[in-house]
C-alpha cells in the first residue's frame, strides 16, 4: 500500500499494524485524505487473505484530536455555491453524501469480516474516538494524557460518524445521553467502567495487548451485529423506556432552553436510532448531521470557539518579538483576586512573590492556594508532592524590597484610584528598570494609572476574571504609552498560565466589563420596572446566559458595583450612572447592608443549609408590579442580548476592540454570552446589521435611548456588511 498518513507493517501472525502519523501536523485529524486512505486500507484488508486482523494506533503523543473543523467551515461555503450552481435538491444530496463519508468508512471497518483493534495511546476525541468505536476491541494506555470523549456538542455539532448510535448500544441510555449532551472526556478507568474500552494497559503494552486479543480469536463482529444483541436499557417502548425518555426530554429543555440544535439532534438520533436496525440508524444520524452542519449555530460556534480561539491562543494578535523571559513574578494585593493570580502563576511553574500591607494578609492569600491544590488532591487530580512544590514557589512578604528581582509585577489592590496610585509609586521605586508593571483593575483607565509609574511605556493592564483559577479569559489593556515590550510580556505570561488573551485599547471598563455592566444594568432596570425577580433570572438563562444578572451581581459583589458607580460619577460626571440603578445599589448596600454572596446577603439569601433563594425584600424596590402574564418574555430575552451586543458594537466604533474574534471569543469565555450565537458580534452578523438596527430602534422606542443603535451599526445596515467583513481578521499568527 502506498500510504501518506499511515505507516504499516504485517507481522508473522498476519496482523497488520497501522501507525497513524499524519505528516506536517502536530496531531492526527480527520480530513478527506484520511478517509480516502482508510477506505483503501479496508479494501486491501478484505482482499489480502494473509491479513488476519488489524491494530490501529498512533505515532503521535495523541491518538486523534478529532475532525479538521476548518474543512467543515469550508463545506458550508461549498454547499452555498452548489445551491447556486445545481439547485437545492442536488446540492443537499451531495452535502449529505459528504457528511456521511466518515460514517460509511467506519462501518466498512466494522463489517469487513476481519478483527480490528484500536490501541489508544493518548487523547482520542470526536471522530478519532468514533474510529476506535468502530473497531471490535479497544485498549487504552494507562497514563495521565489518555482520555476519550465526543466533545462535538461544544462547537455546535454532534458525533456524526456513528457516535450517537454506538454509545447508547454500549451503555445505559441515561448515561449515554449525558455523555453525548455534555461532551465530556473520560480517563481510562472511567472509560472502561462505562464499557467504552475493553482494556487498560501500560502504554508500552497496548499494541501487544491488541495483537494478543486478535491472536486469541477476537471476533470481527460488533455487539449490535450479533443477532442476539439487546440494548442495555431495553426497548424504547417499554416500562424502562417510559422511565427514560420523558425525563430526558425535560432535562434537554431545562439545560438548553432549545437554543442548541445539535443537542436536540442527539436526542432524536438516539431515540429514533434505537428503534431500527443499525445501518438504518446510521442513515438517520447522517441525515441529522447534514442538517446541523448547515445550521447558523454550528457555523457561529465553530468559528468562535474553535477557529478564532485557536488563532488567538497561537498568537494571532501577539506583536512580533522574542519570547518574554518570565521566571519570577510578583502579585501586589493578596485579596481574592490577587490570591487567585498567585495560584495560577505558581501552578504554571512560576516563582511568585505575594505582597500585602501586612504579612498576615499575604499568608491568608497563600492559604487560598493551599485550599485549591488540596481540593485537587481530594479529587485525585494532584498529589501531595504537587502541593508542596506549588506552595514552595509562593513567597509571602509585606516588604516592597522583595520586588527587586522580579520580571513582572501585577497590582491587584482595591478598586480605588488613590490606593492604586500609592501602590504603583511604591512598586515603581522597588522594581528593576526593565520590569514590566501590570494592573488588574476592572474598570479604571490604564492610561491614568500609568501616569504614576516610573516607566509608563512598560505599564499595561492584565485584567483577570473571577474566579481566576476557573475563568479562561484575560484582557490585556494597552495604555496610550504602552510599548511592545510590555505587550509581549503580558501576552506570554497569559499563555504561560494557560489562559486566552485578548488585546484591547484603553477606556473605562475596557471591553468585557462594559458588556457585563450593561447586562447587570438591564436586570436592575427590569426589577425597578416591576418585572418579577424570578422572571428576570429565568429570562436571562432562556436567552442563553449562564446565570441571571441578579445572581451575577451577587457573585461580583453589589458594593463593588456601587463603588464603581461612584468612581465613574466622580471622574466622568453625575449623568454617567443611571439614576434608577444607583438608587437600587444605594438601597441594597447602604440601607440594607446587602453586599452579595460574600456576606450571604444580596439579591439572594444564602442560608447555611439549603440552596440560595431570592430575597423577599426586593419588593421594596418595585413601586409598581407587572402582571407576569402581561410581560413579553421574548422581549426580555432580546433586551439582555441586545444591550450587550450593542455595547460591543460601541467598543468597536471607539477603537477599544479592533478584532471581531477577540470580541466574540472574549464574550463567550469571559462572561458567558450565549455561546450558540458565536459571541456578541456574531450575534449581530448572523442576524444581519439591518435587522439588528431595526430591533434596537424598536427597543429604544419602548425602553429608552440606551438601545439606540450607533452610527457604525447604521452604516453597516445601509451598506449590508458585517463586522467580519468590515474588520476582516488577520489570520497569520506571530
Amino acid at each position: 500500500m502506498n500510504l501518506v498518513n499511515f505507516k504499516h507493517d504485517t507481522d508473522a501472525d498476519g496482523i497488520l499494524t497501522l501507525v497513524w502519523d499524519m505528516p506536517g501536523k502536530p496531531m492526527n485529524v480527520l480530513d478527506q485524505s484520511l478517509m480516502d486512505e482508510l477506505n483503501a486500507i479496508v479494501d486491501h484488508v478484505i482482499a489480502d487473505a494473509a491479513i488476519k486482523g488489524v491494530v490501529l494506533t498512533s505515532g503521535k503523543d495523541a491518538f486523534c484530536a478529532g475532525a479538521d473543523l476548518t474543512m467543515m467551515e469550508g463545506a458550508a461555503k461549498e454547499f452555498a455555491e452548489a445551491v447556486k450552481a445545481r439547485g437545492e435538491e442536488a446540492a443537499m444530496k451531495e452535502f449529505a453524501a459528504q457528511a456521511g463519508r466518515g460514517s460509511q468508512v467506519f462501518r466498512r471497518i466494522e463489517t469487513c469480516g476481519k478483527p480490528w483493534a484500536a490501541a489508544i495511546n493518548g487523547v482520542a476525541l470526536g471522530g478519532g474516538f468514533e474510529i476506535a468505536l468502530s473497531c471490535h476491541y479497544r485498549v487504552i494506555a494507562d497514563n495521565a494524557k489518555a482520555q476519550v470523549g465526543l466533545p462535538e456538542v461544544k462547537v455546535g455539532l454532534f458525533p456524526g460518524a456513528g457516535g450517537t448510535q454506538r454509545i447508547p448500544r454500549l451503555m445505559a441510555t441515561p448515561d449515554a445521553l449525558q455523555f453525548l449532551f455534555k461532551g465530556d472526556s473520560w480517563k481510562p478507568a472511567k472509560a472502561k467502567q462505562m464499557n467504552l474500552v475493553h482494556e487498560v494497559a501500560p502504554e508500552a503494552e497496548i499494541v501487544s495487548r491488541a495483537k494478543a486479543w486478535i491472536k486469541g480469536g477476537g471476533k470481527a463482529v460488533a455487539p449490535w451485529d450479533d443477532k442476539n444483541f439487546k440494548s442495555p436499557s431495553g426497548k424504547i417502548f417499554s416500562p424502562m423506556g417510559m422511565m427514560i425518555w420523558p425525563p430526558a426530554n425535560a432535562i434537554y429543555r431545562k439545560e438548553t432552553f432549545d437554543n442548541y440544535p445539535a443537542v436536540k439532534a442527539i436526542l432524536k438520533c438516539v431515540y429514533e436510532g434505537l428503534q431500527v436496525p443499525f445501518d438504518t440508524a446510521l442513515k438517520i444520524e447522517t441525515r441529522y448531521f447534514a442538517q446541523i452542519m448547515r445550521s447558523k449555530e454550528a457555523a457561529a460556534m465553530i468559528r468562535s470557539l474553535f477557529l478564532s480561539m485557536g488563532d488567538l491562543n497561537k498568537g494571532a494578535r501577539r506583536p512580533a518579538g522574542e519570547p518574554a523571559k518570565l521566571k519570577k513574578i510578583a502579585v501586589v494585593g493578596a485579596g481574592f483576586m490577587g490570591a487567585g493570580i498567585a495560584y495560577v502563576s505558581a501552578n504554571a511553574g512560576l516563582d511568585v512573590i505575594l505582597l500585602d500591607r501586612e504579612i498576615e494578609l499575604a499568608e491568608k492569600g497563600k492559604a487560598y492556594s493551599h485550599k485549591l491544590i488540596s481540593d485537587q488532591i481530594m479529587k485525585g487530580r494532584a498529589k501531595t508532592a504537587d502541593r508542596d512544590a506549588l506552595l514552595a514557589r509562593i513567597t509571602t512578604t509585606a516588604d516592597y524590597a522583595a520586588l527587586a528581582d522580579v520580571d513582572l509585577v501585577i497590582e491587584a489592590v482595591f478598586e480605588d484610584p488613590a490606593v492604586k496610585a500609592d501602590v504603583i509609586k511604591k512598586v515603581s521605586a522597588a522594581i528593576r528598570p526593565d520590569c514590566v508593571f501590570a494592573s488588574n483593575t476592572s474598570t479604571l483607565p490604564i492610561t491614568g494609572l500609568a501616569e504614576h509609574a516610573a516607566k509608563p511605556e512598560q505599564f499595561i493592564g492584565i485584567h483577570f476574571f473571577s474566579p481566576v483559577e476557573k475563568m479562561l479569559l484575560v484582557e490585556i489593556i494597552l495604555a496610550k504609552q504602552t510599548k511592545d515590550k510590555a505587550i509581549l510580556a503580558a501576552f506570554d505570561y497569559v499563555r504561560a498560565i494557560n489562559k486566552t488573551p485578548i488585546i484591547v485599547n484603553d477606556g473605562r471598563g475596557f471591553f468585557a466589563n462594559r458588556c457585563v455592566g450593561n447586562y447587570i444594568l438591564e436586570g436592575h432596570l427590569m426589577l425597578t420596572e416591576g418585572v418579577p425577580p424570578a422572571m428576570i433570572e429565568n429570562a436571562a438563562k432562556m436567552a442563553g446566559m449562564p446565570v441571571g444578572p441578579l445572581s451575577l451581581n451577587d457573585e461580583v459583589a453589589i458594593d463593588l458595583g456601587l463603588k464603581i458607580a461612584k468612581a465613574t460619577e466622580a471622574q466622568v460626571g453625575a449623568g454617567a450612572v443611571n439614576p434608577a440603578q444607583k438608587a437600587l445599589l444605594v438601597g441594597m448596600v447602604e440601607t440594607h447592608g446587602r453586599l452579595g454572596r460574600k456576606n450571604k446577603k444580596g439579591f439572594y439569601d444564602y442560608p447555611d443549609q439549603g440552596p440560595k433563594r431570592l430575597w423577599p425584600g426586593l419588593k421594596e424596590f418595585q413601586t409598581t408590579k407587572l402582571d407576569p402574564d402581561s410581560i413579553d418574555v421574548n422581549e426580555l430575552k432580546q433586551r439582555f442580548l441586545v444591550t450587550q451586543a450593542l455595547e460591543a458594537a460601541r467598543s468597536v466604533e471607539e477603537g477599544i476592540v479592533t478584532d471581531p474574534r477577540e470580541a466574540d471569543v472574549g464574550s463567550i469565555i469571559g462572561f458567558g454570552f450565549a455561546p450558540f450565537t458565536g459571541g456578541v458580534l456574531s450575534y449581530i452578523d448572523f442576524m444581519g446589521a439591518k435587522k439588528f438596527v431595526a430591533l434596537c430602534e424598536k427597543l429604544a422606542a419602548k425602553h429608552g435611548k440606551r438601545f439606540e443603535p450607533n452610527a457604525l451599526l447604521r452604516d453597516m445596515a445601509a451598506k449590508g456588511d458585517g463586522f467580519y467583513q468590515r474588520y476582516a481578521p488577520v489570520k497569520q499568527a506571530a
